[in-house]
């Protein structure tokens, strides 16, 4: 393909530029992030995309992988040379140095279309049952607290059984991340049985892209990086990524 001749010529300008200046990344990642990490085959969206940044100027990216809430732990123990995010800390007093953007998070809560609700606000889930990912109660108090003390908030990691469990009204509401809902959807979809009941999406916080941005040690391979995030970006590749892992559109 096309974009694998420019990642190699890419690599040997920048090898041949100054063998010296490249370096192996060892950078932590979450696991079982499904589209965005795939720990088995070194894989997925994030990954992709931070390994195609890296490498625009020589670097090789070497993943290591750890519960979501050990990502920080890691850089901040001096485990790995990044973190594709600091968790919410600000991570500069230990010598973090900020990336742009490589993906973005996106949660929602969704519904099932015909049940026709409307979540605008914290009340607007009273007596209804979410079901959401990990420690999602923690980072959303103000909407989630009301949930939980009824009784009808529930957690769980299997984000396909997410998917399954909105769709045969076990559950009202689902809060997950838009494009791993999809990407779960889309497997299911695989077997022929399942045909999923249409939803609808209810935005809840203001996206800030900048509340999920990877940390580096080095400011020179931060910097590099970003070189070559912009690159993926105006070339298209970038989108290719999702595209590759979120087949359907």
């Amino acid at each position: 393909m096309a974009w694998h001749a420019q990642l190699r010529l890419a690599l040997a300008l920048a090898l041949s530029a100054g063998a010296a200046l490249a370096a192996e990344v060892s950078m932590a990642f979450g696991e079982k992030i499904a589209p965005f990490c795939f720990p088995e085959t070194d894989s997925g969206i994030e990954l992709d995309v931070m390994r195609e940044a890296l490498a625009f100027r020589g670097h090789v990216l070497r993943p290591h992988y750890y519960s979501f809430a050990r990502i920080p732990v890691a850089f901040k123990a001096g485990e790995v040379d990044a973190a594709m995010t600091d968790l919410g800390e600000d991570m500069t007093g230990w010598g973090a140095f900020y990336g742009n953007p490589a993906v973005i998070y996106d949660n929602v809560f969704i519904t099932l279309k015909e049940r026709h609700l409307s979540i605008n606000k914290p009340e607007d889930l009273k007596g209804l049952t979410v079901i959401s990912f990990a420690g999602a109660a923690k980072r959303y108090p103000d909407w989630l607290d009301p949930v939980r003390k009824a009784g009808h908030y529930f957690e769980q990691n299997d984000q396909a059984l997410q998917v399954l469990t909105l769709d045969r009204g076990r559950y009202d509401v689902v809060l997950s991340d838009r494009n791993i809902f999809k990407y779960f959807t889309l497997q299911l979809m695989l077997n022929k049985s399942f045909k999923p009941r249409p939803v609808v999406e209810h935005q809840f916080v203001k996206l800030n892209p900048m509340d999920y941005r990877p940390v580096f040690r080095d400011a020179a391979i931060r910097d590099d990086f970003n070189a070559g995030l912009k690159n993926l970006k105006e070339s298209g590749r970038f989108q290719a990524i999702y595209a590759k892992y979120l087949a359907g559109d």
